[in-house]
């Protein structure tokens, strides 16, 4: 019976959100066809996270010292080994840090066709099918890789809690292949970034400045704004790469993924990376001069307008009650 295989991200011990979304899309897919979900968690004890996978037909467990923390080369060697054995017809990757490093290496080892990007897939006689963004997300392409398949799907493309229903999986534990006793690389440290005062996962209003800002001079004033609006002040990776804020205010795949009541997104364009870690906030604002940048595909509402016109109305605004 085909099947769509679906690589479990863990970090900690503990299952990765993404990996529910993957299952969701998994799930869209197979039940039209017929078709069968398996879910892959690999680590050094893969017993706890691999409950947590309830929507898969079939949970696959391999379990190796080289598996935790995670390690590029081990992944990739581990999943070459279950690809080959189980000849899955569709393999799918979150576009995350992890997902970057194994999706192509997945593709180029076992020989089959990288979808990347992907924000729909579907599956037409002996295709995936799928729409996915290119340009930093300015333009949506189609694509047709023919089977078997392998594709890396955004985060926010489809619904983690239908990738969290409950079932009872086939269980199912694999051998480690042998080459994760010969690895080139391995893992000296990990570092994480200092906390530095604040945490932007619990803060219920949160805006963010983006490259629009043009300094750090300017930062002030959507400061005010987020004093009076009791929101937390952030920023996008141009902003932290260039100083301008401490990394613990960095909003994205390389910071920190929020999910605030409200977020407003000022002189943000919307890049991948950036939409990864902010998507899912209940409310979106974006203000931005560019009407085509990517933040207003995932804004609410949204202004087309210059920020340094309407950062002090909107301060005079609030202000005044």
């Amino acid at each position: 019976m085909a099947t769509i295989l679906v690589y479990v991200e863990t970090r900690g011990g503990a299952v990765q959100p993404i990996a529910f979304e993957l299952l969701a899309a998994a799930r869209s897919l197979a039940a039209p066809a017929g078709w069968t979900v398996e879910a892959l968690v690999c680590a050094a004890d893969p017993a706890a996270p691999a409950v947590e996978i309830t929507a898969a037909d079939c949970v696959l467990t391999m379990a190796h010292p080289a598996l935790s923390p995670y390690l590029p080369e081990a992944h990739a060697a581990a999943l070459q080994a279950v690809v080959d054995e189980r000849q899955p017809d569709v393999v799918l990757f979150g576009y995350t840090t992890a997902g970057l490093d194994l999706a192509p290496a997945t593709a180029g080892r076992t020989g089959r066709t990288l979808a990347a990007y992907c924000r729909t897939l579907a599956l037409d006689g002996g295709a995936l099918t799928a729409s996915a963004q290119v340009y930093g997300g300015k333009l949506i392409a189609g694509i047709e890789a023919p089977l078997p398949a392998v594709a890396c799907v955004m985060p926010g493309a489809f619904a983690e809690d239908a990738g969290r229903i409950a079932g009872s999986p086939e269980r199912i534990v694999l051998p480690a292949p042998a080459t994760l006793g010969a690895l080139k690389t391995r893992v000296l440290e990990e570092l994480f970034p200092e906390a530095g005062g604040v945490d932007l996962t619990q803060a219920s209003r949160i805006l963010c400045v983006g490259r629009g800002i043009g300094e750090a001079a300017k930062i002030a004033g959507a400061a005010e704004v987020a004093e009076l609006l009791g929101a937390e002040l952030a920023g996008s990776r141009p902003v932290i790469d260039a100083g301008w804020m401490p990394k613990a205010r960095q909003v994205g795949k390389s910071g920190t993924k929020v999910r605030p009541k409200l977020y407003v997104a000022v002189g943000v364009s919307g890049a991948p990376e950036h939409l990864e870690g902010m998507a899912k906030s209940d409310l979106i604002v974006a203000i931005n001069s560019d009407a085509r940048a990517p933040i207003f595909g995932a804004a609410h509402f949204g202004a087309a307008i210059d920020l340094f016109d309407l950062l002090p109305a909107l301060a005079d605004r609030l202000r005044a009650g």
